[in-house]
């Protein structure tokens, strides 16, 4: 950014529009920093067009995976970059909730009513948020790239005169532009069109199939429709067996591995764990499929000519592979319908998959004819009709492979209270269900060329040498560089303690967000930790359901006056506002941080229905309608080091609270009223000699929500 606002700085002569650098903070926690500008600032009601610089790993092209509403800024882009990288299948991962991440743009986007463009770099996707996200994995190259494309694209925005009005151009509450449709070709070109071009094209191309098709149905007749129905069958027949072969691995490798996730570390592993089985389960899916519509055929062709047997044999051997090869046609001209009906950008690859294999088959192997004898599929068509599509689509499939298995060394947010499998079988289902789409076509070649026990034995020879390299330690599942997400926390838990009548428990928290067990972890640093799922730890924000708990030189390092206090100030009933409301019960309780300017505050939100927060005078958190996160609201602060540390809460009970106030002693409720988490930058001992000894392999993780190396816990029971 400083570079571009150098660049820019010897070219504003020229411009038509101001360009802003925003260098903020609080994205981690909240989205904060994005925020304060758009709703405080006094420059946010000049804004037209945001542009937000993301990362989601280290190095690589930074691409660009969200664009909109208004298609000016992604059409400017595409027209100016010098490298344009980027594509829609990212934005509509995110915008079904596939990706729970938010970036600033959401903030620019549904809060300022702005359009623009969200940009992040992607690979060594495993490191981030560790500490192994260093600059030196930052390679210049990828740093020119993102320049040279925003500095082109910055300088013709700047001089443009036809920049959107911004408020998302909202007109009677319906946005009155078209979403765009964009991919690369590989990073060099970009090709986009808007959704009202794309919904015209598709359904031209779902027209003419649908005619193809029933005009083909007619004059086949019954045995035709017969034998598209077991063509169905082959393609669902393939699809199961691939995901039963892939997933029946994904449930087995936890249990035979030292890690569940051996893969993370070298990403290729995944071919030969999930890939070579996922085929394999795909070409016998296949064969079945064959194998029964040979036998229809066979019966067809006994009917209807009179041929000797090995001519008869040939020629049904031939017809299968035919139909076997328009199933691919089939299954993506549904998947095009359906994108086409919910208006996906990504139908796009569903066009590509469609179209050019069509064509190869209609330019090369078709006849209008329906008394004909069918001929062997010439190579060229396999060529001519998969060129295109695996140029387009390969590098997206590949790209979100590696996302998932990076995603995998984050996957447990709850440590522990994931399945060890649960990433696994994401992964290799989602590789099945590639290969079964993309493979279609070439697999209907193998069963007359007489490779399918080459390509099997092949298939099971790469499955076990991958499985050999992972049993035998040969290939680690971790690296230095691409490590296992840990956390380390110093805790100091005064929960469950009101009142102050019992001292705080006090141990090292040792957990990781990666799936799987920390038993190497522990056997290497030592340090008296007991591993198991019965010490669950709850952070507030996250819960430690499988960790390693040292209570062993845990008094160092922290004192009695740093455990935060809550203290109920008064309790109260039938209080009238200020329109004569009765406000039911009421709560008034004090909290102490004691120094922490950042903490976690949750509220139960089955006995509290509101609340308000206040620091002095100063309502930070005002009553009104709220909604809670699975039975809590929360609150997350982080502030500057002279932040206050001193609040007061009002507690606005549920209607019905005077009955279980009444009955609060015969209740027990082991679920708290408040739970309180302080965090504190700082290292005790024993915490510092813990860290020390850190395997190589494991790599200190960090976002808003999780707790820094000191963390103070404390709660208000119901029945205070």
């Amino acid at each position: 950014m400083l570079e571009l606002a150098r660049a820019m700085s010897q070219w504003a002569h020229g411009f038509k529009n101001a360009v802003i650098f925003l260098f903020n903070t609080g994205e981690e926690e909240g989205l904060n920093g994005a925020h304060s500008f758009v709703t405080q600032h006094p420059w946010n009601t000049t804004i037209r067009v945001a542009i937000d610089l993301e990362a989601m790993g280290i190095g690589g092209k930074s691409g660009l995976f969200q664009a909109g509403p208004h298609p000016w800024a992604v059409e400017n882009f595409a027209a100016a970059a010098k490298y344009p990288s980027g594509q829609v299948t990212a934005q509509d991962l995110f915008a079904s909730g596939a990706i729970t991440s938010a970036t600033d743009f959401q903030v620019y986007k549904e809060v300022a009513g702005l359009s623009g463009l969200d940009f992040a770099y992607t690979d060594k996707s495993a490191v981030y948020h560790t500490k192994n996200d260093k600059l030196d994995l930052l390679k210049p190259g990828s740093l020119q790239h993102l320049g040279e494309n925003m500095l082109a694209f910055l300088l013709q925005a700047a001089s443009s005169t036809s920049l959107p009005k911004g408020n998302a151009m909202e007109k009677e509450g319906k946005t009155v532009h078209e979403t765009a449709v964009y991919f690369d070709i590989l990073g060099t070109y970009m090709v986009l069109y808007r959704q009202g071009f794309a919904n015209m094209l598709h359904n031209s191309v779902i027209v003419q199939s649908l005619l193809i098709w029933t005009a083909s149905l007619v004059m086949g007749g019954y045995p035709a429709a017969v034998s598209l129905a077991l063509t169905c069958l082959s393609a669902i027949l393939m699809l199961v067996f691939s995901v039963s072969f892939a997933v029946v691995i994904a449930f087995i490798l936890p249990q035979i591995s030292s890690s569940p996730v051996p893969y993370v570390a070298n990403p290729w592993l995944a071919v030969g764990l999930f890939a070579a089985p996922a085929f394999l389960g795909a070409l016998t899916g296949q064969h079945l499929g064959y194998i029964i519509l040979k036998a229809y055929l066979a019966n067809m062709f006994s009917k209807r000519m009179q041929l000797s047997p090995v001519v008869q044999a040939d020629l049904i051997k031939l017809e299968a592979e035919r139909w076997l090869f328009k199933a691919g046609f089939l299954q993506w001209l549904i998947l095009l319908a359906l994108g086409n009906f919910y208006k996906i950008g990504s139908t796009f690859i569903a066009l590509f998959w469609l179209v050019p294999p069509a064509f190869a088959y209609g330019f090369l192997e078709a006849t209008l004819t329906p008394v004909r004898f069918p001929r062997p599929l010439k190579l060229a068509t396999l060529l001519l009709g998969l060129a295109v599509p695996v140029l387009v689509s390969a590098g997206n499939f590949i790209r979100l492979a590696n996302v998932i298995v990076a995603i995998v060394v984050r996957f447990d947010r709850n440590p522990g209270g994931t399945p060890e499998w649960l990433g696994n079988v994401i992964l290799a289902v989602f590789i099945a269900v590639v290969l079964c789409l993309t493979l279609v076509y070439l697999l209907s070649y193998v069963h007359l060329s007489g490779a399918k026990r080459p390509i099997a034995i092949a298939s099971c020879v790469l499955f076990v040498l991958s499985l050999i390299l992972v049993l035998s330690g040969t290939v680690p599942p971790f690296s230095e560089d691409t490590a296992r997400a840990v956390n380390v926390v110093h805790v100091v838990d005064a929960s469950g303690k009101f009142g102050g009548k019992q001292e705080p428990s006090s141990f090292i928290a040792l957990y990781s967000t990666t799936p799987g067990k920390l038993t190497k972890e522990v056997e290497q640093i030592k340090e008296g930790f007991v591993c198991g799922r019965d010490n669950v730890v709850d952070f507030v924000t996250l819960s430690m359901e499988y960790g390693c708990l040292t209570y062993d030189g845990t008094d160092g390092g922290w004192s009695q006056s740093d455990v935060p206090t809550i203290h109920v100030e008064s309790e109260g009933f039938g209080i009238m506002d200020t329109k004569g409301n009765d406000n039911g019960r009421i709560t008034k309780v004090s909290i102490d941080m004691k120094g922490s300017v950042r903490w976690s505050l949750a509220i139960d939100a089955e006995e509290i229905e509101d609340f308000t927060f206040k620091e002095g005078s100063e309502e930070l958190v005002r009553r009104d309608e709220k909604s809670g996160m699975d039975g809590w609201h929360i609150i997350q602060f982080s502030g500057g080091k002279n932040a206050v540390s001193k609040f007061d809460l009002d507690l606005y009970w549920v209607k019905n609270s005077r009955e279980s106030y009444h009955n609060a002693n015969r209740k027990e409720k082991q679920r708290p009223l408040l739970k309180l988490r302080t965090d504190f930058d700082r290292l005790t001992p024993k915490t510092e000699r813990v860290l020390s000894k850190l395997p190589a392999w494991c790599s200190l993780f960090g976002k808003s929500t999780s707790p820094q190396t000191l963390s103070f816990l404390n709660s208000l029971p119901v029945n205070f």
